[in-house]
């Protein structure tokens, strides 16, 4: 039997499904992605997609925080990043993506 892994994680994760719009490079264009959001850390988040995205890949995503999180009106925040880890299960594909820099938004 395998040894469980040990956790990794420094930040707390919140289990909030947010829309995600996620914008990755190829060669000479770049793609929008319509997504949604497992959870969700000050160091990253995770997502499915329907395509399969390379790990080490450079990703950007703009997520939508709603006014029952920000308490205000909702709020966008534009993300740059890389892909951390892909969980590719058939069908629905998970991404973990860390945050490398963020900017609020209207």
């Amino acid at each position: 039997m395998a040894e469980p892994q040990a956790e990794q994680r420094t930040t707390r994760r919140f289990p909030l499904q947010l829309p995600l719009a996620v914008k990755t490079s190829g060669s000479q264009t770049a793609e929008e992605i319509a997504a949604r959001t497992r959870d969700v850390s000050a160091r990253g988040v995770f997502f499915y997609v329907d395509s399969k995205l390379g790990a080490g890949s450079p990703v950007e995503f703009t997520l939508s925080l709603p006014p029952e999180i920000t308490l205000t009106e909702s709020i966008n925040v534009r993300c740059k990043g890389h892909i951390v880890r892909v969980d590719d299960a058939g069908g629905r594909v998970g991404i973990a993506a860390a945050i490398d820099e963020y900017e609020f938004t209207s």
